[in-house]
Parts: C-alpha cells; structure tokens; sequence
C-alpha cells in the first residue's frame, strides 16, 4: 500500500516526533471511522503520546461500539483550537468534521487519513488517500506499521471493526484479497471477529423489534426503480421509548426484498429533516446518487441528509435510478 500513500513516511515521522496528538473523524462516526481513529490512538498512548480523539457533535455514540476503548474518547470542547498535531479519519471533506472543522484548519499540521472517492484530492498538509481500500482501517495499519508501532490485540480489534463494518461483513465489492489479508493477520493478533459480529450485528434492546415493525410495515416497493424504501419517525422512537442510536440496523431489513437492487431509509431527525441511508446489491453506485443530493459515501453504502418531505425525497432517487 506505501507506493499509494506518497506522503506516509513523512506522516509517520509526525507522529512518532509528536508529543500530543489530536485525532478526528466525521460526524456521526460509523465502525471504520471510530476503528481506525482509536486504533491509532491506542497504539500512540502505548508509544507514550498524549491523545486526545474526538468528533464533532452531536457528541453521541452508539451503544453497539462499547467494546472498543471508547474511553479515550474526549469532548470536542476539550481540543485545543490549534493543535500542532491533528490527524483526520474516515472524512473526505472538511465539512464532514463538523464541530472539528476549527482545530483541523487551526492545526500546525493536519493529515487526512481516508478512501473515499470524493475528496480524493485531500485538504490536509499530509494526505495518505487510497481510495483503491476497502476502509480507512486499511490505511490507518499502513501508518501504524510505518510508525513502527505493534499492533497489539486492543489496536487489531479496533481495525478489524473498521474492516467488518466498511465490507459489509466482507460481503460488499470493495473486498479485496489485500482486505482478507489484512483481516488474517489482525485475527492472528488477537482481534475477535465474533465479538465484533455479537455486538454489532446481533445486539439491539427488545423495544428495536416494536420500531422494526413499524418501519417494515410501512415498506415500499418502487418496481420500475428497483426500489425499496421505509421511514423511521422520531414519532415511532417517543411512542416505543428507544434511541435513534439504537436503529442502525434497520437498513439491513430494508434491504432483503430480492425485487430491489437499491434500499432507502429515511430517518426523522430531532431538529427537522431527514438523514438518508442507502445500500445497493452492487449493481447501482449509490455514492454517486448520494452525492447529487450533498451527500456522499462508497459504491454499496452511501448517505445523504434532506429537509424533505419523504415524497420528495423518494421521487429524488427514483429519478436518479431511472436516469
């Protein structure tokens, strides 16, 4: 992966000579983003850095990821506005830091770690962009193992999460043989794939199967679009009294129906609009549907946010999938 990342020498000799080190990833961080930013942070304390990893807020994190060393986790309040050092994952734009955005531009020096196509061109000092990876936890090892840091089980684990989630469970395109390569030998070190998939995968609170209800019953089928789509309402969330940190795997039931090649999910937000979460079977890139409405994301799992209403929304992306 080096000759891909230009700039990952220099960016780990940054990191090894730094004495703190701020860390970030974009708002609302999903497992590849969180993975990768505390695997990198776990592996800097054991170096005897001073970290300081953040996201910008809502500063809210899903139960599903309370086995990773969340606790190194501070609140954006807590950076400093000008950091010497601050390292960027999982963001392919300075306005997916949200609240972070400040310390990132304030910064001495800023490196941007991340696979996305969009953004591809970098907005750091140090840009190690690979968007021939599978997860941002592909490059965040790359600059690990340039640092000469090991990659202790706590570090593996925090990876493979990265790995699991961004493939799909390895099922999505984006695996490649260097995905499964890699996933090996973070197993061999001591990541347990099986804690990962019970947490992530196989872990909701009893009141999730009263929303799932909700939102399957009123699932749609668009046929000539190939589409299925459902909404979750912050309605169905006071009714039943759950999170919406607890709905993410609700966009894996959406998606069954063998009819759809594309799966939407619309959900209310508590201060208006709605977030859009997208998959497809492979066959449609919906990074690139999610992108014409401000959004972005890969080829088989993408997202957008829209003021709406859903009609709106739904007729949007039929017409980008009957283009």
């Amino acid at each position: 992966m080096s000759e891909r990342l230009p700039d990952l020498q220099e960016a780990a000799a940054k990191l090894v000579a730094a004495d703190e080190v701020v860390l970030t990833c974009h708002v609302g961080p999903d497992g590849d983003a969180l993975g990768s930013m505390l695997a990198v942070a776990v592996a800097a304390v054991a170096a005897g850095k001073k970290v300081l990893p953040s996201f910008g807020p809502p500063f809210v994190l899903p139960p599903t990821y309370r086995f990773l060393p969340t606790d190194l986790l501070v609140p954006p309040e807590e950076v400093p506005p000008h950091p010497e050092l601050i390292l960027s994952f999982d963001a392919a734009g300075l306005d997916r830091l949200s609240g972070m955005a400040g310390p990132a531009t304030g910064a001495a020096c800023l490196i941007v770690l991340d696979h996305h196509v969009a953004g591809s061109g970098g907005f750091g000092h140090l840009n190690l962009i690979d968007t021939t990876a599978a997860a941002t936890a592909e490059i965040a090892h790359a600059l690990i193992t340039a640092a000469g840091w090991p990659v202790d089980q706590v570090v593996a684990q925090c990876l493979l999460t990265g790995l699991v989630t961004d493939t799909g469970r390895f099922q999505y395109s984006n695996t490649r043989p260097e995905t499964l390569r890699l996933a090996a030998d973070l197993v061999a070190a001591g990541a347990s794939p099986d804690l990962i998939g019970r947490h992530i995968y196989e872990e909701s609170p009893f009141r999730y199967l009263s929303v799932a209800a909700r939102v399957l019953g009123r699932a749609q089928l668009e046929a000539r679009a190939a589409l299925v789509w459902s909404a979750l309402y912050q309605s169905d969330l006071t009714e039943v009294g759950i999170e919406m940190t607890d709905t993410d795997p609700l966009i894996d039931l959406v998606r069954l129906p063998v009819e759809a090649r594309v799966a939407l999910l619309l959900k209310e937000q508590a201060e208006g609009g709605f977030k859009a979460s997208m998959r497809s079977r492979g066959e449609v890139d919906v990074g690139r549907i999610a992108a014409t409405q401000g959004g972005g994301g890969h080829h088989n799992a993408a997202g957008f946010s829209h003021a709406g209403p859903v009609d709106e929304i739904v007729a949007a992306v039929v017409a980008q999938l009957s283009t």
